[in-house]
Formats: structure tokens, C-alpha cells, sequence
């Protein structure tokens, strides 16, 4: 090597740092790419994309090529510089010429090539896939060799290749990709993949018709106020019961009583007769086990009971679905909130607290009562009267009207979406 001219030394040691800068930036960018994007784009059929997913599958094997050019150029390197340094300043030199090639190295083989992977992960990766994957095949006997014996030691020390993470996501990770993605996915679809991951930490008592709320037809009332609540009804689908809604019978589509009044058939018997068997949902039931229940079981609505088989409230599979695409069978001027001239709403304390919440853009919690009314009771201990004001979570309300020992109706301020 000491026949070899100082340019060709100096030439020698700049393609050396340049190969180094490139294993280091090809490590980086394997590392850093995005996965799913990856496996999407070779699903696709993009080259780049497969090469690099063939080499991330074994990153022992990747690794461990990276590794060995990386370590292979930098000490060839300082062989390099240690006989420049030799030849221009003497055994003074060798220590100089350490210095430099560790700070040179530094900059042009390490920060730099690893900040441009970082930034560009996907270019470089495709791109040094071309010349990685042939390197792989040429020294895979040493790449084995050193493999095996690393992985020996990993076990001696109990560490085990089936511990690497698969690079699977909770719901939890999923909602941040879904919140960083930001302009990438439509806000309104955004929201309602937001919706479907929060649906196992909802349970069907979160949105159901509470008990009272129930439009059911009683089978012991006059056959005259049957069908005039069948008139007027706003609902298609309607439950049967005798006296009181825990000895339901069934539940009946309003197809089928127009079917009975076309025929002149419509009497109790023939409704009973014409009613179909109803759903019981346990109360807990989170929505997206109600939701399967109900694709399975080909139903639409369901009683909630309680563990001891008293019915709590109704759900349907509409509200279910409101739960991920927000209302769609309801003007947000619900029944439930009226908006006043006053900047104000008049309130039903049946309210459930999401519905409120998602309406008045509040966020009372939802870890306790599931009604206004009980979040006013529970907060205030006591049964209050008419005119009773309170701050609940920071906002003002005030009682207008009790019933039954309960909240009836409250006021709040109206928000800036309802004015």
C-alpha cells in the first residue's frame, strides 16, 4: 500500500466515507420506514417497496450485512488514513490523523446520513435496497455465521428472535395514527373512525331509551287508543306488553298493522299473533359486541335488563349507528333541547349525558350516572326544588321543573352551534 500516491490514498478514503455514510443511511431509513405504508405499496406491486419488505422480514439477516459493510469500510478507512498520516507526518501523525477521520466520520458518515434518512426514509430505503439485497446474497455464509453465534449469545442471556415485536397496534395507538393524520384523512372521516374505536368503551345504557322514554303498546288498553298511538307514532317498529313493559310480549313492525288494517283484521289478538320475539341486551353490553349481535341475529332493537331481568331502556341498531356517524335520524334540535330566543335551552332531564354532551358540545363524564337527572342528583346528594341553580363541571344550570322526585326540565346556555 505504500507504493499507492497520496491522491490515490485520498481518493481511496473518500469512497470509504461515502460507503460508510451509505450503510449508516440505509440503516436508518430500514428502521424508520413506515410498515403499514410499506406493506400498502407492496401490496401495489411497487418494487422498492417489496425489496425492502423481503430484506425487513429477517432483520437479523438485514442488520447484520448493514453492520458488517459498515464496520468492515470504517476500519479499512482508518488503515487508510493511518498510512496518509504516516506518510505525511510521521508516527506524530497516526494520532492527527484519528482525530480527524473520527470527526469527519462523525459528520459525513453518521449525523448527515442518518438525519437525511430520518427525513426521507422511503427514498433511501427503495434506493439502497438495489445494492443492499445483492450484498445480502454474496455474504450471507459470514451474515449466517455471525447471526448464529449472536443469537446464541442472546439466548445464554435470555433473550430470545420470537420476543421481536410484531408491530401490532392497540386501539389506543390507533386513535394517535388516526389524530396525526391529520388533512391526509376528511375531518368527518376522521371522526368516525374515532367513533368505531371508542365504541368498545361504550355500553348499550350509554344510549339507550330510558325505561320511561319507552313507546310501547299496552295490550290491556282500549283498542281506540291502540290505534291512535299507532297513528301517531313516529317509530316503525313498536313493543307489545300487558299493564307494565317487564311483561312485554313481543314487538310488532307497522308494516304489519297496516297489513291487519287493510284486511279489517285489527284487533288485540291479531296483534299479539302478528308480533315477532324482541332481543334482551344485558346492561355493560359494549356496543360493538350489540352491534355484531344484532348483524347476526338480524334484529334492530333490543331491551336493556338489568341482572335481575328488569327492563332498564331500549336500544336499536339506529342509535348504535349514530354513535359513529353522529345524527342522522334526528334534527340536532332534538326534542330533548330547545333552544330559546334568550341564547338558552330548556332541557328534559331524561337527557342521556352523551347525547347532551355531543349536542351542547360540553363533556360532563360519563363514568357515572347516564342521565342528566341522575348527574344532578348525584351531584347535588339531595332532591332539590324548582329554582335550584348549580355549577356542574363549570357550566350554570338551573332547575325549572321537578316530577316524581326527579329533575323534569333544567336550563342551560345555549352554545354558539345552536344561537
Amino acid at each position: 500500500m505504500s507504493d499507492i500516491p497520496i491522491s490515490g490514498l485520498f481518493g481511496l478514503l473518500l469512497f470509504l466515507i461515502l460507503c460508510s455514510g451509505f450503510f449508516s443511511a440505509s440503516e436508518t431509513s430500514m428502521m424508520a420506514i413506515n410498515r403499514y405504508r410499506l406493506r400498502h405499496l407492496a401490496a401495489k406491486k411497487h418494487r422498492g417497496a417489496q425489496r425492502v419488505n423481503d430484506l425487513l422480514k429477517k432483520p437479523d439477516r438485514l442488520i447484520g450485512v448493514i453492520l458488517l459493510g459498515n464496520n468492515f469500510v470504517n476500519i479499512f478507512a482508518s488503515s487508510i488514513a493511518t498510512v496518509i498520516a504516516i506518510k505525511l507526518m510521521g508516527e506524530a501523525g497516526i494520532a492527527i490523523a484519528a482525530a480527524l477521520l473520527t470527526v469527519v466520520i462523525l459528520i459525513f458518515s453518521e449525523v448527515a446520513p442518518k438525519t437525511v434518512a430520518i427525513l426521507h426514509p422511503e427514498k433511501i430505503a427503495f434506493s439502497a435496497s438495489l445494492f443492499i439485497k445483492p450484498l445480502l446474497i454474496l455474504f450471507y455464509p459470514i451474515v449466517w455465521i455471525i447471526n448464529h453465534i449472536t443469537n446464541g449469545f442472546l439466548k445464554l442471556i435470555g433473550i430470545s428472535e420470537e420476543d421481536k415485536s410484531t408491530h401490532h397496534l392497540n386501539s389506543d395507538e390507533l386513535r394517535t395514527v388516526v389524530v396525526e393524520a391529520g388533512e391526509l384523512i376528511p375531518k368527518s372521516h376522521q371522526e368516525m373512525l374515532l367513533s368505531i374505536l371508542d365504541l368498545e368503551k361504550v355500553s348499550v345504557e350509554d344510549i339507550m331509551v330510558p325505561r320511561n322514554e319507552i313507546v310501547a303498546i299496552d295490550l290491556n288498553a282500549p283498542v281506540e287508543k291502540i290505534m291512535s298511538q299507532v297513528a301517531t307514532s313516529e317509530h316503525t317498529r313498536l313493543p307489545l306488553y300487558r299493564e307494565e313493559i317487564d311483561q312485554v310480549i313481543g314487538i310488532i313492525h307497522l308494516r304489519k298493522l297496516l297489513y291487519l288494517f287493510e284486511r279489517n283484521e285489527f284487533s288485540k289478538a291479531a296483534l299479539e299473533k302478528s308480533a315477532r320475539e324482541i332481543d334482551f341486551v344485558p346492561e355493560g353490553t359494549p356496543l360493538h359486541t350489540q352491534l355484531v349481535n344484532f348483524q347476526k341475529n338480524k334484529r334492530r332493537i333490543g331491551l336493556v335488563v338489568d341482572e335481575y331481568g328488569d327492563i332498564q331502556g331500549l336500544v336499536t341498531l339506529e342509535d348504535i349507528l349514530e354513535e359513529i356517524v353522529g345524527d342522522f335520524t334526528t334534527n340536532p334540535d332534538t326534542p330533548d333541547i330547545q333552544p330559546q330566543d334568550d341564547n338558552t335551552c330548556i332541557v328534559e332531564g331524561s337527557i342521556t349525558v352523551r347525547e347532551f354532551n355531543r349536542v351542547m358540545q360540553w363533556h360532563l363524564p360519563l363514568d357515572g350516572p347516564k342521565t342528566l337527572n341522575g348527574l344532578i342528583l348525584d351531584y347535588l346528594e339531595v332532591i332539590p326544588e324548582a329554582g335550584t341553580s348549580l355549577l356542574l363541571d363549570g357550566h350554570p344550570i338551573e332547575i325549572i321543573q321537578m316530577a316524581n322526585n326527579a329533575v323534569k326540565i333544567v336550563r342551560v346556555q345555549s352554545p354558539k352551534s345552536l344561537r
